[in-house]
């Protein structure tokens, strides 16, 4: 009987967020199996042997390296067959009903191209990331300054992360979250580098999401919201083992994203004008994170 979902977790440093994650999901769907496939990016952290006790039906798949989330993800792409394809964050606890009802969906709308629920955060809070426009300089200009937390239900400034909107219901966006994309294996094939790079690797954290949204939606496929079921996001787990790094390169990886997508000619003036407009916004973002004392630095 043939695959009907291939799950590819990217793990790093994830040995306390994975057994909630693993426990989460069910090993067959609609009477067809449900393949597992673990790529660990701390190799040699025990995480290895520990699933071949706790979870031995689960394929685990040691690089060696830290591929970043783009490679680690292809890796585990190539080696599975399911006809659909979840790539799923460690830190995400699952159900059954909410896997059902998105897989169902992308199996009967041929249409359809990459999928997300509403991804809820451990205080009970919607994860905002889940639901995305691919956001003007405008858009990001009123989410770096605090004009989107100030008037959430505004479409004028509210317009990156989309609050005007209803969360209780389903609809496209720009783009969604990579802590849980789901879409059929044709439709990703349709959109792979030769080899079977469904990623681009020139992303090693940040931005691949975004980049495959687009590139998905530009072959003609919708990318959908459906916050008629949800899963938890326990958010940020891995981030936080290396904020300093990562906040940055948040912000980097999105520029470069809108230099390779909206910039096809190259123009110096374009470049400089990402440049200059996602700098900006790193600063005026993370001046005002320090400012309210935390660390909560996230244009995604």
């Amino acid at each position: 009987m043939t695959t009907i979902l291939s799950i590819i977790i990217v793990a790093y440093k994830s040995r306390d967020e994975l057994p909630a994650c693993l426990r989460s999901l069910p090993r067959g769907l609609f009477g067809r199996p449900v393949e597992i496939c673990v790529v660990n990016n701390s190799s040699g952290d025990g995480v290895a042997e520990w699933m071949a006790q706790a979870f031995p039906a689960v394929r685990c798949l040691e690089p060696g390296a830290n591929l970043g989330f783009g490679r680690a993800n292809n890796l585990g792409y190539r080696v599975t067959t399911g006809e659909c394809v979840l790539f799923l964050n460690p830190d995400t606890v699952c159900n059954v009903l909410a896997l059902e009802h998105c897989l169902q969906r992308v199996l009967a709308e041929p249409d359809l191209g990459l999928l997300s629920p509403k991804l809820v955060l451990a205080d009970g809070s919607m994860d905002l990331a889940c639901r995305r426009s691919i956001p003007t300089l405008w858009d990001g200009f009123s989410r770096g300054v605090g004009l989107a937390a100030k008037f959430p239900h505004t479409a004028l400034f509210s317009g990156y992360n989309l609050t005007h909107l209803p969360d209780a219901v389903t609809y496209p966006v720009g783009a969604i979250n990579g802590a849980f994309m789901l879409a059929r294996r044709a439709v990703l094939d349709q959109v792979a580098a030769p080899g079977g790079a469904v990623f681009d690797e020139q992303f090693f954290m940040y931005g691949d999401d975004l980049d495959l949204c687009i590139r998905v939606a530009r072959a003609g496929h919708r990318i959908v919201y459906d916050g008629r079921t949800q899963i938890t996001h326990l958010k940020g787990q891995s981030v936080a083992k290396e904020y300093g790094t990562m906040s940055a390169a948040i912000f980097d990886a999105n520029r470069d994203v809108y230099l390779k997508h909206f910039n096809p000619r190259n123009s110096r003036l374009v470049r400089w004008q990402w440049t200059i407009a996602f700098g900006m916004w790193k600063l005026i973002s993370r001046w005002r994170a320090r400012w309210r004392g935390h660390r909560r630095v996230r244009p995604v």
